[in-house]
């Protein structure tokens, strides 16, 4: 039934095929000092065990980012590339049948009264760019001002890296995907991600739903990093606004993540109840909407 709505609204169904394989795992890595909600499956409170799956999480971004040239052996602290947002940060790992670490992605939730200056992406060479700057931190405050009025977090996708054994397979969409799978079993978000174009990484999330900031109409162009030597783009993620030939799998890898083994830090073995995880912007209705607003209306 759905797949023939979709065929008559001459949106093409996807094959229900995008599996991982039986020698490969996901495991979730939750921020530190934070209450895993009850959305998830096995909780482990164990730091040690976490700690290890970070530094090796870490050693892996490491040496796939040095191989690409995107850093110099002198950003990294004992093979590792550490940023200051990866303990408060939610990971998803792809770990193979030897527990190694073969792919990971990083989502970091902010608070609601975070300021542009505080977000990764103010730190990117656009941001001190003499035509640019200026329109880059409109575009991001009116993502901000979004994210306020809808009551949900503004997140930053971040961190991907993928052993080459599994670049331009399946498992590198899966986990694409599983961002819009993890924001809405968080009950929703509003993401930007700084994406650069090697690896095809900035064409597959454009395909799933990524898109262009824009400011006052225009839209913000790709740029060039010359820190990590390649170019990139800012994209823009709503959570309920997937590319719609995508939402059987992201539907499906949401369950798969309910299921996922989720390792803390042991600070916070406690679990709680999360929004509504199947948040509609179109039916939001609060003294700070009036009545139900388009989407339009809201992204303007």
């Amino acid at each position: 039934m759905q797949d023939a709505r979709r065929s008559r609204e001459g949106v093409q169904a996807p094959r229900r095929e995008l599996r991982s394989t039986s020698s490969r795992k996901w495991v979730l890595l939750s921020p530190s000092n934070t209450v895993v909600p009850d959305c998830f499956g096995p909780v482990t409170a164990e730091a040690a065990q976490r700690d290890q799956l970070l530094a090796a999480m870490q050693r892996l971004r490491g040496r796939i980012y040095l191989e690409d040239g995107a850093i110099e052996a002198g950003h990294l602290t004992d093979g590792r590339h550490r940023v200051d947002l990866d303990e408060g940060s939610w990971h998803l790992l792809v770990v193979d049948e030897d527990d190694q670490v073969r792919g990971c992605v990083r989502f970091h939730a902010y608070p609601e009264a975070t300021r542009f200056s505080e977000l990764n992406v103010a730190r990117s060479p656009l941001a001190y760019s003499a035509q640019w700057g200026g329109k880059l931190r409109g575009a991001v405050e009116s993502e901000l001002a979004l994210s306020r009025r809808l009551d949900l977090p503004c997140v930053e996708i971040g961190g991907w890296a993928l052993a080459e054994e599994i670049r331009g397979t399946s498992e590198a969409v899966r986990m694409a995907l599983a961002m819009y799978s993890l924001s809405q079993a968080l009950g929703g978000s509003v993401g930007i991600s700084t994406v650069t174009r090697r690896h095809c990484s900035a064409s597959i999330l454009r395909r799933i739903g990524g898109n262009s900031l824009k400011y006052d109409g225009l839209e913000l162009p790709p740029y060039d990093d010359p820190q990590f030597k390649c170019e990139m783009e800012v994209l823009r993620f709503y959570s309920w606004a997937p590319n719609p030939r995508y939402e059987v799998w992201i539907e499906e890898i949401k369950q798969e993540l309910r299921a996922t083994s989720v390792l803390a830090d042991g600070s916070s073995p406690r679990r709680s109840q999360f929004p509504n995880s199947t948040y509609d912007p179109l039916a939001a209705t609060s003294p700070a909407f009036g009545n139900k607003q388009s989407f339009a209306d809201l992204s303007d």
